[in-house]
């Protein structure tokens, strides 16, 4: 069985999350935005959003990346939010049916 490997990276608020003015905030938001639409631009991210209505609020939003696990920290920790501690990442690898989420997985194993 073929399996394609891509990165999930969960964006969480942390308990020690800096407390902004809503100015603040709104600018940040934007260019957090901005970010995740570029690493889409480039290709690293097939999908990413925001979560609501989950049973933990710290957890805000996820990003598929088709990079593997130390190229999706390393761009996330570029993100503004990040930078400025109001995200932290958590990724992990995610195994899927091959051609799954298209043809450009981060890596295809085999498994037997």
């Amino acid at each position: 069985m073929k399996l394609d490997v891509y990165t999930i990276v969960f964006l969480r608020r942390p308990p020690d999350a800096p407390n902004l003015s809503q100015a603040e905030l709104d600018a940040l938001q934007e260019r957090h935005l901005a970010h995740l639409a570029r690493l889409g631009e480039l290709g690293h991210i097939v999908v990413n959003g925001p979560f609501h209505g989950q049973p933990d609020p710290s957890l805000r939003g996820m990003s598929i990346f088709r990079t593997s696990i130390e190229e999706a920290i390393r761009l996330s920790a570029e993100d503004p939010s990040v930078k400025a501690g109001r995200l932290s990442i958590e990724a992990f690898s995610w195994y899927m049916p091959a051609g799954a989420l298209g043809d450009r997985p981060a890596n295809r194993i085999e498994e037997s």
